[in-house]
C-alpha cells in the first residue's frame, strides 16, 4: 500500500477504529461508516473520509466487509514504517523509550542516544541506550527516518545538527526552544510545561 496524506486527526481515530471492530461479534461481515460513527461517537463525514483514504472497499447500502477494512486498517498503519532514536537519555528519554504505545500508529523507538555514554546500556524493555559517536552508524544500518530530541535546550541544536548529518530530516522536539533547521527538515516541537499551564488555565475560565 502507497502511503497517503492523513491529519494527525484522523491517524488518531485509526486505533478506535480497530478496538471496534475487534470488539464486534464474530457473526457480523459487514460494518458501515454510519455504524461505526454512531457507536464511537464520530462525526458520521468524518469517519467516511478516514476510511476513504485508507480502503476504497466501501459499498452503498452494504458498507466495509469487516475483515477486509480490519486488514487495511492494520496494513496503513504498518505501512507508516517509522524508526526513531531518542536523543538525551535522562528520565524523560528513558520514558520515551520504555513506551510501547508508539508502535499503534506505525512508529518504532529503536534506541536512545547519550553523550555522557562510553558503552551501550541495555534496559529491562530489551531497549539499548548508545553512546552519540554510535549513532551515525547505527541509522544507516537500522534505516532511522525519525529523531527524538529530549535533551535541555541548550543542547538542543547541536543535536539537531547531528541527526541532519546522519540523514535524519523528521524531527520531534521537546526541548523547550525553537531550533534553526534547513529547509528539508520538518520539526514537531513538545512543550510539556507550556500544556500544563494551558491546561491549568482552562480550568480558571
Amino acid at each position: 500500500m502507497e502511503k497517503c496524506k492523513i491529519s494527525k486527526s484522523s491517524l488518531g481515530r485509526i486505533p478506535y477504529y480497530l478496538d471496534y471492530i475487534d470488539s464486534l461479534p464474530d457473526e457480523i461481515q459487514n460494518i458501515s461508516a454510519t455504524r461505526i460513527a454512531k457507536e464511537l461517537g464520530f462525526g458520521e463525514i468524518q469517519v467516511r473520509k478516514d476510511l476513504a483514504l485508507i480502503s476504497k472497499e466501501g459499498k452503498p447500502k452494504v458498507g466495509y466487509d469487516r475483515f477486509a477494512l480490519k486488514d487495511s486498517l492494520n496494513a496503513f498503519l504498518s505501512n507508516q514504517n517509522g524508526n526513531a532514536i531518542i536523543v538525551g537519555a535522562g528520565k524523560l528519554g528513558k520514558a520515551l523509550l520504555d513506551y510501547s504505545g508508539f508502535e499503534t500508529y506505525g512508529t518504532r523507538v529503536l534506541a536512545a542516544f547519550d553523550n555522557n555514554l562510553d558503552e551501550e546500556i541495555t534496559l529491562q524493555s530489551g531497549k539499548s541506550i548508545f553512546p552519540v559517536n554510535q549513532m551515525k552508524e547505527f541509522c544507516e544500518l537500522h534505516n532511522v527516518n525519525i529523531g527524538i530530541i529530549a535533551t535541555p535546550s541548550q543542547s538542543a541544536q547541536a543535536v539537531l545538527n547531528k541527526l541532519y548529518e546522519c540523514n535524519i530530516k523528521l524531527i520531534w522536539c521537546f526541548a523547550p526552544c525553537r531550533l534553526y533547521k534547513p529547509a528539508d527538515v520538518i520539526i514537531q516541537y513538545e512543550n510539556l510545561a507550556l500544556s500544563l499551564a494551558h491546561l491549568n488555565f482552562q480550568s480558571n475560565q
